[in-house]
């Protein structure tokens, strides 16, 4: 006769099996402490009286990552209040709980692979924050509170749906690495050119037809062969050609100069073009000083074609 299986109920684990759970990280020196797998269906009730917590990774294990996930920010996680660190990624996270955004002494978030969209405005409250990931989520656009974070360091927000980037990321003036391959750009603000401490930058797979002037004085800008490098590639770039941003930010900066250069050059000979014009309204002009009729279709012909230059 057969026994039906009867599954063991989950116990908690408590305040005191967690502090055994924890240890230090090596890298940063934090208090850490790591939950995933069937925890993450139920977090342990003790796990927020770890105040002392300085890193706390809330994320599934590889093998079962698709059993096991957080589905929503827990809001007693703003009782941890020393946290440095804190990583949610690989998670069903529709939204952060403005909760979270009271950790003013986090430096590090993670949140990508989830399924975000928007972020609170409390978000800008975390004045500390130096690195943000965010890659592979569902967000149309880079959340304004992120531009209040004035000392981060590096942004991933990579694999998303981006159409738009604010001219407001010229206030990032602190950000190193911003990370945005694999979105739906077409352009990019000239204020990028303020962010002039930027060493990595990654615009592959967009829609970007144009660079702006600020793109060529990123001179920190890393353009090497190696896999942590800028790069521009899959996009499918007219102005500069995609040859020139494969030199770097030398070669972009040279081109535009020389563009620069060029159209001034058309100015000069639009102007004198104008003179030769106006001498030959005076020609053909009456006696009482107004232009002919013919001399007037000439006119206008001519100065649609000066503007015509001056556009292209």
């Amino acid at each position: 006769m057969s026994t039906a299986f009867t599954p063991r109920k989950k116990q908690s684990l408590t305040v005191g099996k967690l502090r055994l759970l924890t240890d230090v990280d090596p890298t940063y020196g934090f208090r850490r402490l790591k939950l995933g797998g069937r925890e993450l269906e139920d977090l342990p009730r003790g796990l927020f009286e770890l105040t002392d917590l300085e890193y706390l990774t809330l994320s599934p294990d590889r093998r079962s990552c698709l059993f096991f996930q957080l589905p929503s920010v827990p809001k007693d996680i703003v009782r941890l209040v020393n946290l440095r660190i804190l990583c949610l990624d690989t998670n069903e996270l529709t939204d952060v709980h403005p909760a979270l955004c009271q950790l003013v002494q986090l430096e590090r978030l993670v949140l990508s692979n989830n399924l975000l969209t928007s972020l609170p405005v409390e978000f800008q409250d975390l004045k500390q924050l130096k690195s943000l990931h965010l890659a592979n989520n569902y967000f149309e656009d880079v959340p304004e509170p992120i531009f209040a974070l004035k000392q981060l360091e590096f942004l991933d927000m990579s694999d998303n749906k981006i159409m738009v980037l604010s001219d407001l990321i010229g206030k990032l003036n602190n950000l190193e690495t911003l990370l945005l391959f694999y979105n739906l750009l077409d352009t990019l603000p000239e204020s990028i050119g303020r962010c002039t401490r930027l060493s990595n930058l990654w615009l592959g797979m967009n829609k970007l037809t144009t660079l702006p002037r600020g793109v060529g004085r990123l001179a920190r800008l890393d353009w090497g062969d190696h896999d942590h490098s800028s790069n521009l590639e899959g996009n499918p770039l007219v102005y500069p050609p995609i040859q020139v941003c494969r030199r770097g930010p030398i070669s972009i900066h040279r081109y535009f100069k020389e563009r620069s250069t060029s159209n001034k050059n058309e100015a000069v000979d639009d102007d004198e073009d104008d003179d030769e014009d106006d001498d030959e309204d005076d020609i053909l002009s009456d006696d009482s000083g107004s232009s002919l009729e013919d001399a007037g279709d000439y006119r206008t012909n001519g100065h649609s074609e000066h503007i015509g230059k001056k556009l292209y």
